[in-house]
């Protein structure tokens, strides 16, 4: 009977495959990081309904919650390049998108498209902030920058991490898309070390086991630093008769 599933195979891919496990953190890390500050910036916008921004914001958010991420990573890779071409062709100038690394290309795509989805999730979670402490920092007289970044933010943030976390744990099995921009990341090491050996299906158990790993790691992280979160806030509001507003100007 021939070895349909080796096991010891599965296995020893795994240390193989965990040299680029920094490669496929390093993707989703920085593209929710880029996508944080797109988030929060079309959350503003959005509440604050500046005219054209605001317009500008929702076509940017309907496009990109409605369309695959691999379509948009394709019209990254291979629209952009085309359209310098064009640039290039009628302005006389000399762009050279040749020179641009594929990881570039991946990073913007992902932080785009994790950033409109991460918008709606912040500025839920800003609409959620009592208004008697934003209303208290004027008082007091900050600007609004600083009732922004003091009030506003860490109180939004506990009501948003569960949101965000998810998001986080989402964008990291995303990143397995990234081949087509032909970034070598987890799963496309896999898939070359897979048609080495024509072992596919012990290359994919190994990388469920990777993801699945990492995964009940980052929930872990997250569900503990949102305890901690919650278990100051308490802690601050048992303390303090006003401490939505104390708690942010210390």
């Amino acid at each position: 009977m021939p070895n349909l599933f080796d096991v010891e195979l599965v296995f020893s891919q795994i240390p193989e495959l965990l040299a680029y496990l920094p490669i496929t953190l390093g993707i989703a890390f920085a593209s929710m990081l880029l996508s944080l500050l797109i988030g929060l910036a079309t959350a503003l916008i959005k509440i604050k309904q500046i005219p054209v921004l605001c317009s500008l914001a929702a076509f940017y958010v309907s496009f990109m919650r409605g369309t695959p991420i691999i379509v948009q990573l394709y019209l990254a890779f291979y629209a952009v390049p085309m359209a310098m071409q064009y640039i290039n062709y009628y302005y006389g100038t000399d762009y050279n998108t040749n020179h641009i690394p594929p990881m570039i290309f991946v990073l913007i795509t992902f932080a785009l498209n994790e950033g409109a989805y991460n918008s709606e999730s912040i500025r839920a979670a800003i609409q959620s902030v009592d208004k008697g402490g934003i209303e208290a920092g004027y008082s007091m007289g900050m600007t609004t920058t600083q009732v922004l970044r003091r009030i506003i933010l860490p109180e939004a943030l506990v009501v948003a991490l569960p949101t965000l976390g998810n998001s986080l744990i989402g964008l990291i099995k995303g990143t397995s898309l990234a081949f087509v921009c032909s970034v070598v990341e987890m799963t496309a090491a896999g898939k070359l070390m897979a048609s080495r050996n024509f072992r596919f299906f012990e290359v994919y158990v190994s990388l469920a086991i990777i993801y699945w790993l990492v995964t009940i790691v980052l929930e872990r992280l997250i569900a503990r630093w949102e305890k901690r979160l919650k278990v100051n806030e308490r802690r601050v509001a048992a303390d303090d008769p006003n401490p939505r507003l104390t708690q942010n100007i210390r």
